[in-house]
């Protein structure tokens, strides 16, 4: 493994056939019962035509993320409450001291300049490890965003681990 994985902010590079909100999951339920403090939130369908919601991962608080328009309507919106909920809750778990924040996803809302891209920022910041996932039409607004220093990794859940314990190890030696 090469000495790159240790990179203080990582997303998984995911294309839609890819089960990200579950290997998202997974990584931070895996970490979580390693007695790893985890923060942060990440999506959850719930099976609705507009479904999805939140869980903050500090709290195991779930909230909706989205809001049906109507019978008429062929789209979901992002319920902006909630946005500034979830918002609040990777604040939190900043604060509190999370050793790794996980945000959902650096997606149409992070690249336009707003959703949870702020957050992100203070996390890396503030010197928390970061991991999010990154759809590939996104990659080149990922890129543009942290300036080409983030690692991507492959949608794998040994990937991740084994780059959240490299970041571990060089913790460790500074």
């Amino acid at each position: 493994m090469s000495e790159d994985l240790a990179a203080p902010i990582a997303a998984i590079l995911y294309t839609p056939t890819d089960r990200i909100e579950e290997l998202m999951l997974e990584a931070a339920r895996t970490l979580a019962a390693r007695g790893i403090k985890v923060g942060g939130v990440l999506q959850h369908a719930t099976g609705a035509a507009c479904g999805m919601e939140m869980e903050d991962l500090y709290t195991g608080e779930r909230f909706g993320l989205s809001q049906e328009l109507g019978s008429g309507s062929e789209a979901c919106r992002l319920d902006t409450d909630s946005l500034a909920h979830a918002a609040i809750a990777v604040r939190r778990a900043v604060e509190d001291g999370a050793a790794l924040v996980f945000i959902n996803k650096f997606g149409a809302q992070e690249a336009a300049g707003s959703g949870l891209r702020d957050e992100m920022g203070m996390a890396v910041l503030a010197g928390t490890p970061l991991l999010t996932a990154v759809a590939e039409r996104f990659l080149a607004d990922w890129q543009a965003f942290t300036d080409g220093t983030s690692l991507l990794l492959k949608p794998d859940l040994q990937e991740v681990l084994d780059w959240w314990a490299q970041t571990q190890r060089q913790d460790g030696d500074a």
